[in-house]
């Protein structure tokens, strides 16, 4: 054998064992493709699959396409679209198309905003399976997507940079009395933990936290640095109206099966956020359970899953919880907000709208945003049955619950929604603005989030309950009354205020009430306006187990006369009975040390007679009314909110003549003799005429 032969045998030899490594190199890829997209973890498989890929010969074309479908599979899945076009693109090449290959193609074309080519991938779909309810829809939303970006809207959106890293950053959450805190999802380099997710390809999501300083000006995002964040993944937020519970998606990581998300809470001590605890819904283990929300009245939890007896993909499902924050049973909100593809990520506007992302519905291309008025919600919520038991045919029971007419579900068009991802809406108080997130433009497929503004007109109430010469109470409801047939039961926040959208032309009444304390009521007639109003309103509760002062009561000098400038307090004390007609109350009079004791209650007597008086020729009766003229008797006793205004008095503090003569400084005396010269009223029984015959 000459040497030239030689050659050409080792060159053979080496083409051989080449080929031979490179199957062997992508059989092995393709087991361990295989065994990460098993777990779920689909960064990691799409890695595996495209070695394989890229080492399988080209003449290979049945196995070069089944595993190109394979690799696209896994960049849709991770929002890698231009990857996913190419690999669906080459599986159509090879001829090795399973049943949904035209349609995850076409959806893919429309998040990359080829509108023309998606409606040619859809009607192929079309062609295969005739009257397929998503191709349909896709079909006719890339006929209608390039005019509806023509058309636009009134809402203006902003890339807010100040929050947004270099990975992903999702789910902003408003919180805090003022909306003063954003709470967000991030995958970027400072979240917990060493290790990179399987899934993303990033670090697990932790949740972090903006707050505005003094000045409102919002600074750079931070990790919550307590127990609620971990080595896995957290996201997705939400609270309850008081501000004091976290629901949140957690999701464990298990490096033999699959990761199922789950919803948990997490309960807020001082300013810290505790550990997360997994919250049970149902008994089902294997099915996800993600995207928790709760209404603006605290009385549901909204939350998705993929759980049987949907109407396929993620449904949007929800939860009562009850007054001792127990569970019931779930109920699938149904047709239409839910389809046969993805309804995810529910969130509340403050006025009770629902808002929601979909793939399901006719929009611009990936996850749109829609969203359900309150009123609608509010007369099917009236339909719904109590509860669903887990464990029964979730299908047959989900026949009875929403049936909304499918052009009740509103799409905000241009720019909120684009040919990307758009989901995750939080709104700062009423008004039609906040914050949400959206991977348009991003060629990775990470989310970033946006601000929103849209100028609608917008009326609201806004009110504080808090005890007369007390502190807010926080335990408190309002009722709300309207006579368009608006009747809703509000609570409030930690701050004891409460905010509310009510409408022009509209006469409503409200009702401030809380155990242990007398009712106030309100009026309110809504005008319209051509700009966003907000009414203020007060509701001072008076508390039953204490005296409860009634300010600018004016007697003249020496007398029992009432002065005209005690008219106004007066008035108030005679709505207040009033509004609370069960209530007997003690009419009380006291005046300083100085004078005897027995000119002191003779004098105090008949100025407590006097207010009696008022209060019966203004209609009050006579049996409802007791009047006490204490003197010097019963000097007055400091509480905490009266102590703040006083540096020299302290909580329980009484005003005895000893106390006062301590004082060092004549000024500071005569405060106190002003604070003991006062009129009051106390709660004797709640029950008058109740049992009358």
């Amino acid at each position: 054998m000459n040497g030239m032969q030689k050659n050409l045998h080792l060159i053979i030899y080496i083409m051989v064992s080449t080929v031979l490594l490179s199957s062997c190199g992508a059989e092995q890829a393709m087991k361990k493709g295989d065994k990460f997209y098993a777990l779920g973890e689909y960064f990691d498989a799409a890695t595996q699959y495209r070695r394989a890929y890229s080492q399988t010969p080209a003449k290979e074309r049945t196995l070069r396409g089944q595993r190109a479908l394979k690799m696209a599979d896994c960049y849709r899945r991770i929002n890698y679209t231009q990857k996913a076009i190419a690999a669906y693109n080459n599986a159509i090449r090879y001829k090795q198309t399973d049943s949904l290959t035209h349609l995850r193609l076409a959806q893919q074309l429309m998040k990359n905003g080829q509108y023309k080519e998606a409606a040619k991938q859809f009607q192929a779909m079309l062609d295969s399976v005739p009257g397929h309810p998503l191709a349909l829809v896709g079909l006719r939303s890339a006929q209608q997507a390039p005019q509806w970006k023509k058309d636009g809207s009134d809402y203006t959106v902003k890339r807010e940079n100040l929050f947004n890293s270099r990975r992903a950053d999702y789910s902003p959450m408003l919180a805090g009395e003022e909306h003063n805190q954003l709470f967000f999802t991030s995958t970027r380099n400072q979240a917990k933990g060493d290790e990179y997710s399987g899934i993303t390809g990033t670090k697990n999501a932790d949740i972090f936290v903006a707050t505005k300083d003094e000045k409102g000006k919002w600074q750079r995002p931070e990790v919550i640095d307590s127990e609620l964040n971990s080595d896995y993944d957290e996201g997705a937020c939400s609270f309850s109206p008081d501000g004091r519970t976290m629901y949140l998606t957690l999701c464990k990581t298990d490096p033999a099966y699959p990761r199922y998300a789950t919803i948990a809470t997490s309960q807020r001590s001082d300013a810290a956020w505790s550990k997360a605890t997994e919250l049970k819904l149902t008994r089902d283990t294997l099915s996800a359970f993600a995207h928790p929300a709760v209404s603006p009245d605290g009385l549901w939890l909204y939350f998705v899953s993929d759980m049987p007896g949907g109407l396929g993909g993620y449904d949007i499902w929800r939860v009562a919880i009850t007054s001792s924050g127990t569970l019931g049973g779930v109920e699938n909100v149904g047709a239409p907000i839910n389809t046969p593809g993805d309804e995810l990520f529910p969130t509340f506007r403050p006025n009770g709208d629902l808002y929601f992302s979909s793939n399901g519905h006719e929009g611009m291309g990936g996850l749109d945003i829609y969203y359900v008025s309150s009123e609608e919600l509010r007369v099917k919520s009236e339909e719904f049955p109590t509860e669903v038991e887990a464990g029964k045919d979730r299908a047959a029971a989900n026949s009875s619950l929403f049936t909304l007419n499918s052009s009740l579900i509103k799409h905000p068009g241009y720019p909120l929604n684009s040919q990307g991802d758009d989901f995750g809406m939080t709104f700062e108080g009423m008004k039609n603005q906040g914050y949400f997130c959206s991977n348009r433009g991003d060629g990775k497929g990470w989310d970033h989030i946006y601000s929103f503004y849209n100028p609608e007109i917008v009326q609201t109430v806004k009110g504080w309950v808090y005890e007369k010469d007390g502190y807010e109470l926080p335990s408190a409801l309002v009722y709300l009354v309207g006579n368009d047939g608006t009747n809703l039961k509000l609570s409030v926040k930690g701050d004891g205020s409460f905010t509310q959208q009510i409408k022009p032309g509209v006469d409503y009444v409200l009702l401030g009430t809380c155990k242990g304390f007398l009712n106030h009521q309100e009026q309110l007639r809504v005008e319209p306006v051509k700009e966003s109003q907000e009414y203020v309103l007060q509701f001072e509760l008076a508390n039953i187990m204490a005296p409860v002062l009634i300010d600018n009561i004016f007697y003249d000098f020496d007398k029992a006369t009432l002065r005209p400038e005690s008219t106004e307090a007066l008035d108030q004390l005679v709505k207040l009975l009033e509004e609370n007609p069960n209530v007997t109350i003690e009419l009380s009079a006291h005046t300083d040390y100085r004078g005897s004791a027995e000119y002191n209650k003779r004098l105090s007597q008949r100025r407590a007679e006097s207010v009696v008086r008022y209060l019966i020729d203004h209609g009050i009766k006579a049996d409802r009314l007791t009047p006490v003229g204490y003197g010097k008797e019963k000097p007055k006793t400091i509480r905490r909110k009266v102590a703040e205004k006083y540096p020299f008095l302290n909580e329980n503090d009484v005003l005895t003549e000893e106390f006062i003569k301590a004082q060092p400084d004549e000024k500071i005396q005569e405060e106190c003799n002003q604070m003991n010269r006062r009129t009051e009223f106390r709660v004797l029984r709640t029950t008058y005429g109740l049992f009358d015959k």
